[in-house]
């Protein structure tokens, strides 16, 4: 499954050990009040702000 979920993860963070596990990637980034990279833009994703409130302005924008 981890290959599976490898070949449409969007995250640049390449040494993140929860990369293509999906669940442990949403648990973890939830626990810090943040949205996984794979829910951004290609260049917001690349900011590394993952945070609900960088989100939501994106979505406000209308660039997600």
């Amino acid at each position: 499954m981890k290959q599976k979920n490898l070949a449409n993860c969007t995250c640049s963070y390449e040494s993140c050990s929860k990369k293509g596990i999906c669940c442990e990637c949403v648990s973890y980034h939830l626990n810090k009040r943040q949205v996984p990279g794979c829910f951004f833009s290609e260049s917001a994703e690349k900011t590394y702000d993952r945070s609900f409130e960088h989100f939501a302005r994106l979505v406000t924008e209308k660039k997600i």
